[in-house]
C-alpha cells in the first residue's frame, strides 16, 4: 500500500465517520422534536440517541487518534530505514541491505540504493585487491635493493624495511612494523645513530662502521624526505608524509681511500728524504768555499732550489692531508697572542713578497686583544698559506693585509689581497681537495685551502671568504677565545 492509498483511506473513514455522526445526530434530533416532551416516549428516546451519539463519536476519536499515530510512522519509517542504509554506507559499511518491500514510493529508491551498496562493496574489492597487489610488488622492490632501507611516516613509525637493513640492524620484521623507531632506538645503538639525524639534523654526517657479513663494513646515510604533490591537474599544497632512510654501502671506496691515504703518506715520507739531500748538496754547491759559480751555474743551482722547496712544500701538505683523513691530527694548544702568529707568517713570506715587490701591511688593533689557546704551530701554518696565496695572486707592486681584530668572544685573523679576486661560483669548491680555480695559472697543489680549513675546524673555528672579482679577495679565520 503506498503512502496516496493511505491517506485516502485514512482521510476517507474518518471523513466517513463524522458525516455518520452528523447524519445520526439529525436523524435522531427530528425524531426527538417530533415526539412529545411530556411523552413517557421522550426520555428514553433521549437517551438512546446520546448513547448511540456518543458511540459513534467516540469510535471517530479511536479512528482518529490510530490514524494520527500509524500514518506518520508509516511515512516515517522508510525515511528513517533509508537514512540509517545512508549512514551505513559513509561509514565504509558496504554490506547494508535495506528492504521495503511493502512500500511502492521507495521501492525504486530502496532497489537504487541496494545496487549501489553491491557496487561499492564490487569496488572495494577490487581496489583492495589491486592495493595489496601493489603493496606486495612495492615490498618485493624495496627487498630487491640490496642497500639497507628503512620507511618513516611522520610519526616515525616504520612503514616498510628491507632484508638488508634488518640483517644490518639485527632485527626481526615482526617487531619493526609500524612500531615507533624511536622507542626501537632506544635498545638499538645503530637505528639510534640514524634517527638522530632526524630528531636534530644539521649534524655532521660521518660514514657508519657496522660490523656485518663477518666484516667490517662502511655506510654512507642518505635521508630523504617524502612530500606529497600535486596530482594531474589538481595542484596541491605539499606535505611532509614521512622520510626514508638509506644506507650506501661504500666499504669498497673507503677501504681505496684508505689505501691511497697511505700509499701518499708513505710516498710523501720517501721524498722528504732525497728532497733533503738534494737541498743539501745544493748548499754544499753553493758554498763559496768550495769554488766560484758562474751566472749560469747560479741561475740554475736558483731553480733546483726553488723546485725542491716546492715539491717539499706539497709533500709537506699531503703529509697533513693523510693526517687529517685517516683521523690522526693531533692538537697541542697552548696559550698564544695573535700578533705572534701574524708575524711568523710575514716572516714566512717576507722573501717571497720582495720578490714580487709586494708590501706587506699589519692591522691590528691597538687596544688589548685577547689570547687564543690554540695549536700554534697548526694555526700558523694556515695563516702562512693564506698569506702565501694573497701574494701569489697579487699584481707586482701591490699590497697585502694581514690582521686580527677582536668581535666579542671570538678573534678574526684576516688576509686581504686586492687582486683579480674569486668568482662566487667558486666561494665554497676552493675549499675541496684538489680543486683549482679555472683559468688559474699559478702553480699549486690544490691542498692548501682544504687542509687549512680542517686545521681551523678542527679547532671549532670557521675559514671562510669573501671576494668580488676585480676587487681582491679576503680569507678570515674566526676562532673562540
Amino acid at each position: 500500500m503506498n503512502i496516496k492509498t493511505k491517506l485516502l483511506l485514512g482521510v476517507g473513514l474518518l471523513a466517513g465517520m463524522i458525516i455518520l455522526l452528523v447524519i445520526f445526530s439529525v436523524v435522531n434530533l427530528e425524531l426527538l422534536t417530533a415526539t412529545e416532551p411530556n411523552s413517557p416516549e421522550a426520555l428514553p428516546a433521549l437517551q438512546r440517541a446520546l448513547l448511540w451519539i456518543s458511540i459513534i463519536g467516540g469510535v471517530c476519536i479511536v479512528i482518529s487518534l490510530f490514524l494520527f499515530a500509524w500514518l506518520p510512522r508509516s511515512i516515517d519509517k522508510p525515511i528513517k530505514m533509508l537514512t540509517r542504509g545512508i549512514l551505513e554506507i559513509a561509514n565504509h559499511n558496504y554490506d547494508k541491505r535495506l528492504e521495503l518491500n511493502n512500500n511502492e514510493e521507495f521501492s525504486e529508491v530502496v532497489d537504487g540504493f541496494n545496487r549501489m551498496a553491491e557496487h561499492l562493496t564490487e569496488y572495494r574489492l577490487s581496489t583492495l585487491s589491486d592495493i595489496l597487489s601493489a603493496k606486495k610488488f612495492l615490498e618485493a622492490i624495496v627487498n630487491s635493493i640490496n642497500d639497507p632501507i628503512i620507511g618513516l611516516n611522520r610519526e616515525r613509525e616504520v612503514l616498510f624495511i628491507n632484508n638488508e637493513a634488518l640483517n644490518v640492524l639485527n632485527l626481526k620484521r615482526e617487531h619493526v612494523i609500524r612500531h615507533s623507531a624511536e622507542e626501537l632506538s632506544l635498545k638499538n645503538d645503530l637505528l639510534r645513530r640514524l634517527i638522530r639525524e632526524l630528531v636534530t639534523p644539521g649534524q655532521k654526517k660521518e660514514p657508519l662502521k657496522i660490523y656485518a657479513d663477518n666484516k667490517e663494513s662502511y655506510f654512507k646515510a642518505f635521508y630523504i624526505p617524502i612530500v606529497s604533490g600535486s596530482t594531474e591537474g589538481v595542484p596541491a599544497q605539499s606535505a611532509n608524509l614521512g622520510d626514508v632512510i638509506l644506507l650506501k654501502n661504500i666499504t669498497e671506496f673507503t677501504e681505496l681511500d684508505s689505501a691511497k691515504t697511505t700509499f701518499i703518506s708513505t710516498i710523501s715520507h720517501e721524498l722528504k728524504t732525497p728532497i733533503s739531500a738534494i737541498l743539501m748538496s745544493l748548499q754544499l754547491l753553493e758554498d763559496k768555499r768550495v769554488g766560484e759559480l758562474n751566472e749560469e751555474q747560479v741561475q740554475l743551482s736558483k731553480s733546483i732550489r726553488e723546485s725542491s722547496e716546492r715539491l717539499l712544500n706539497i709533500t709537506g701538505e699531503l703529509l697533513n692531508l693523510t693526517q687529517v683523513e685517516a683521523g690522526k691530527l693531533q692538537l697541542m694548544p697552548k696559550i698564544t697572542k695573535p700578533i705572534e702568529l701574524i708575524d711568523y707568517a710575514i716572516k714566512a713570506n717576507r722573501v717571497q713578497a720582495d720578490k714580487f715587490n709586494i708590501q706587506l701591511e699589519v692591522a691590528y688593533p691597538e687596544g688589548k686583544v685577547s689570547k687564543l689557546f690554540v695549536d700554534s704551530e697548526k694555526i700558523a701554518w694556515v695563516l702562512t698559506n693564506l698569506l702565501s696565496n694573497a701574494i701569489r695572486y697579487s699584481k707586482e707592486n701591490s699590497r697585502v693585509i694581514i690582521g686580527a681584530r677582536q668581535d666579542g668572544e671570538y678573534i678574526e685573523l684576516f688576509v686581504k689581497d686586492f687582486g683579480k679576486g674569486i668568482d662566487p661560483r667558486y666561494h665554497q669548491s676552493i675549499f675541496d681537495r684538489y680543486f683549482r680555480v679555472p683559468g688559474t695559472k699559478v702553480q699549486g697543489s690544490g691542498l692548501g685551502l682544504s687542509i687549512s680549513k680542517d686545521f681551523v675546524e678542527a679547532h671549532g673555528g670557521t675559514l671562510t671568504v669573501e671576494s668580488e672579482l676585480g676587487k681582491g679577495s679576503r680569507f678570515v679565520i674566526r676562532l673562540k677565545t
